[in-house]
């Protein structure tokens, strides 16, 4: 899947009202963000630094979620998630 397929499919799934365009994927990119890097300092203070291949698999699907506001936040400032990959 290429970033346009995605964008395309992930804005199907983007449901939060045209009063909230921009704003609503801003504040979520921040927020999922900010869990990825919870998720990392969690690991260096409990695990010493050692990354389990299922804390990455839990970073990942986090990543996923910044990746989908990306992609939402793209389409409300008319951009194409492609180009800016």
């Amino acid at each position: 899947m290429d970033f346009k397929e995605y964008q395309d499919k992930a804005v199907t799934t983007a449901i939060y009202g045209t009063e909230r365009t921009i704003i609503y994927p801003a504040l979520g990119l921040g927020n999922e963000a900010g869990e990825v890097q919870g998720k990392i300092k969690k690991v260096l203070r409990d695990n010493d630094g050692i990354f389990s291949p299922e804390k990455a698999e839990e970073i990942g699907a986090e990543i996923g979620d910044v990746l989908w506001y990306m992609a939402a936040l793209c389409r409300d400032l008319g951009l194409s998630l492609d180009d800016i990959a």
